[in-house]
């Protein structure tokens, strides 16, 4: 999963914003001994999540999947968490264009960085997707700051290659070698022990209760990375990942 790391800084010890006004991201956690957010009750406009989306690249025309690979562009790279530390070089990276559908119903393009090895694996995953109708809420590249920004505990992106230690070792994650997607984290948190990650997602640790954007044993999410070989974090005891996908089992 690519929840930012645990931080030292110092949030507000305010409770999350009202359900009535929510702003993703706009609101600091208080923190726990282990650094990370405290586990707060699911707000109620975040309980059955559909929130829309906000654009960051033109739709798909006429709704209409479409996915795009190539070399990553100079601008994406700098906005991106890559750095000359990271355990693969910038050219081992390709650049994707992505249709999706939104929690809004409606079309979107995302973007994300991912391993040339599974750059076109990984357009046909989420063309299954598409023809699915599976919704997403939002699909674009980690920002450097996001890595060491307080935990808000409600974000909910799509996204694959982070240059980061996998959580709570000093080994490189599998997202370090674009080798590993998270899909829709909060309806599919990480849990640990008493650790919810993202933060404010206990209400969709009920996976009985379905609701779009969840990722369930058979469902078009698990059956479209399977067919590429890919391995789910679900189906692992602890700690269980329920967002994340990779094709190394990590």
């Amino acid at each position: 999963m690519t929840t930012p790391p645990k931080t030292s800084s110092a949030p507000s010890s305010s409770p999350p914003p009202p359900a009535s006004a929510w702003q993703v991201g706009a609101k600091p956690l208080p923190l726990r001994r282990d650094g990370f957010g405290q586990i707060l009750p699911t707000p109620p406009v975040l309980a059955d999540r559909s929130l829309p989306t906000v654009d960051v690249l033109p739709p798909p025309a006429k709704n209409r999947f479409a996915g795009t690979v190539n070399a990553v562009p100079a601008d994406v790279l700098a906005r991106g968490t890559w750095q000359s530390g990271c355990p693969v070089k910038a050219g081992v990276l390709r650049y994707l264009t992505l249709s999706f559908w939104g929690f809004d119903g409606r079309a979107h393009t995302g973007e994300m960085l991912v391993n040339a090895s599974v750059a076109n694996a990984v357009v046909t995953v989420f063309g299954r997707l598409f023809a699915a109708k599976f919704p997403i809420e939002e699909m674009r590249v980690t920002a450097p700051p996001e890595l060491t920004a307080p935990p808000t505990g409600d974000g909910n992106n799509t996204n694959a290659f982070v240059c980061r230690p996998a959580r709570g070792q000093t080994n490189w994650s599998a997202h370090a070698y674009g080798l590993a997607i998270d899909v829709n984290p909060f309806c599919n948190p990480y849990t640990k022990g008493d650790l919810v990650l993202p933060e404010l997602a206990s209400a969709y640790l009920d996976r009985g209760n379905r609701r779009p954007g969840m990722i369930t044993p058979g469902d078009p999410a698990v059956a479209a990375f399977s067919a590429i070989g890919w391995t789910w974090g679900g189906t692992w005891t602890t700690p269980k990942d329920r967002m994340h996908f990779s094709s190394n089992g990590h």
